[in-house]
């Protein structure tokens, strides 16, 4: 299949991609490796026409050339886009695997503490959040394609290992919990992908395509809590091998059609220096806090909620817990949507006090065993979740311009002003590279919160009012520094 005629990869700094249509901070991840480019040409300005070679290479790619957009260059892209969006999928799907397994283990003859079973579930998000940036940078050191087709295939070893295990109900605690770590590679999985997809599309659709490729890969999460208690006692008693066994079909069909019919991208370059600049700026520090709270919660209450539902209301179906993730996947957009119109800060800060709420309905829903209080609390957690994602995840690129402009003051030439909003943006991309791998950390401190409750004080009451006073703090927190009157980025209405 040949290419599209584009000219050379436009050159210049990169802009933070469309907060309201990406799903998730670790959209920008791709930004940060995308933003090292020569600056020698002129925008629009061909010198050669694209090439492939050997390995399904793509040389001199340029997606800002309208030209060879409309004429073969979209199609390209788009196939690359959709195959990427199974393969994360999948990703998300093995990640989310022992959420929906760990539940099951009881009735499988599996003797472990309520401690043990939130080991399970917190760890896969631990791994995965640490291997989120190493994931990033490996789509331009290996190629979008071949990466594609190696973390597909690397999900073959968390699936495999689950179904040996679950198998024998005296198998050893460490050696459950190194194929519950082995899930972690779902995690890292979104960070290629996301990464890998922003390289093929022009800045005017990338936050659409980024935000397709982000909603397909979330969705995972609700399938896999759909389907495997469904799948698991299909037929006599309970299979829970079945779990990893019915993604294997899956996960090799990915790694097939990332052979066959994706791309590699020469002009994939990485820019580690704009993880390094941000990593000096304290706004990094301080929206990767809130991201916390945010996606964080997100992650570690769609890990968590399986387990709280079978403990709290055994007599309650597993399937119904997909719910939450699905909410608060498809909410997600909102957030930004919202953040457009009456500004990110605002919109955090009113998704922390609803998550307060819905952690206090939860809170009165344990005290009155009352399970529609505690679903219906949990849904509203979820919608503030995904609600706050797409906010807080606006609020960056809106921080850096207007730190910058405040650092700097306004220079007059125009050629200083573009340098400044160019160091701006690439801070910004480097700063959700980061704050997109700290907050998935939140996935295991929740589970952990309740473990600990639940080990000390016997209920999930003092996580829940813990996780309250966290939300407050990151209110107070986001309000002193984006809104009180007086601090430095007030007037910009970030």
């Amino acid at each position: 299949m040949s290419a599209p005629t584009s000219p050379t990869t436009r050159e210049g700094e990169q802009s933070a991609p469309d907060a309201s249509a990406a799903v998730d901070a670790s959209t920008a991840v791709s930004t940060a490796v995308s933003t090292a480019v020569p600056t020698d040409l002129p925008t629009g300005v061909s010198t050669a026409p694209p090439r492939r070679r050997t390995g399904r290479w793509i040389d001199r790619w340029d997606p800002e050339d309208e030209s060879a957009w409309r004429s073969g260059g979209r199609a390209v892209a788009s196939r690359n886009l959709w195959i990427s969006v199974f393969a994360e999928f999948l990703g998300f799907s093995v990640w989310a695997l022992w959420s929906i397994v760990v539940p099951q283990l009881p009735a499988a003859g599996f003797a472990l503490t309520v401690d043990q079973q939130f080991w399970l579930i917190a760890l896969p998000s631990l791994v995965g959040a640490t291997l989120r940036i190493p994931y990033t940078f490996a789509v331009p050191v290996f190629g979008g394609r071949n990466w594609t087709v190696v973390s597909a295939l690397l999900l073959l070893l968390p699936t495999t290992a689950l179904a040996v295990v679950v198998q024998d109900p005296q198998t050893p605690f460490g050696v459950l919990l190194g194929a519950a770590a082995l899930a972690g590679f779902g995690g890292g999985n979104f960070a290629s992908s996301m990464a890998n997809i922003s390289f093929f599309y022009p800045e005017r659709e990338k936050g659409k395509a980024l935000g397709l490729n982000a909603a397909g890969g979330n969705l995972g999460t609700a399938a896999v809590q759909l389907a495997v208690p469904l799948v698991i006692v299909a037929g006599a008693g309970i299979a829970l091998e079945r779990a990893g066994l019915m993604m294997i079909p899956f996960i090799v069909l990915a790694a097939f059609l990332a052979w066959r019919y994706m791309d590699n991208l020469a002009t994939a370059k990485a820019d580690p220096r704009s993880f390094a600049a941000a990593t000096r700026n304290k706004h990094t520090w301080v929206i990767s806090f809130l991201y916390i709270g945010t996606f964080g919660s997100f992650i570690g209450y769609s890990g968590a909620f399986p387990t709280l539902l079978a403990g709290q209301f055994p007599e309650v179906t597993l399937s119904i817990a997909f719910a939450g993730a699905l909410v608060g996947s498809v909410t997600r957009p909102l957030g930004g949507i919202i953040a457009d119109r009456v500004g990110g800060t605002r919109v955090t800060i009113a998704s922390y006090g609803v998550m307060a709420l819905g952690a206090f309905g939860a809170i009165r829903a344990l005290e009155a065993h009352s399970f529609g209080l505690f679903f219906a609390s949990f849904m509203v957690l979820f919608v503030a979740t995904g609600i706050g994602n797409g906010s807080t995840y606006r609020m960056i690129p809106a921080v850096f311009q207007a730190s910058a402009a405040s650092a700097d003051g306004a220079p007059a030439d125009p050629a200083e002003a573009d340098a400044v909003r160019a160091r701006a943006r690439k801070a910004a991309a480097g700063c959700i590279g980061i704050a997109g791998a700290v907050g998935a950390f939140g996935g295991f401190l929740i589970p952990r919160g309740f473990a600990a409750s639940t080990s000390l004080a016997g209920s999930l009451v003092p996580a829940l009012w813990t996780f309250i006073g966290v939300y407050l703090v990151m209110a107070v927190v986001a309000w002193a520094v984006y809104l009180r009157k007086g601090s430095a980025l007030a007037v910009a209405r970030i």
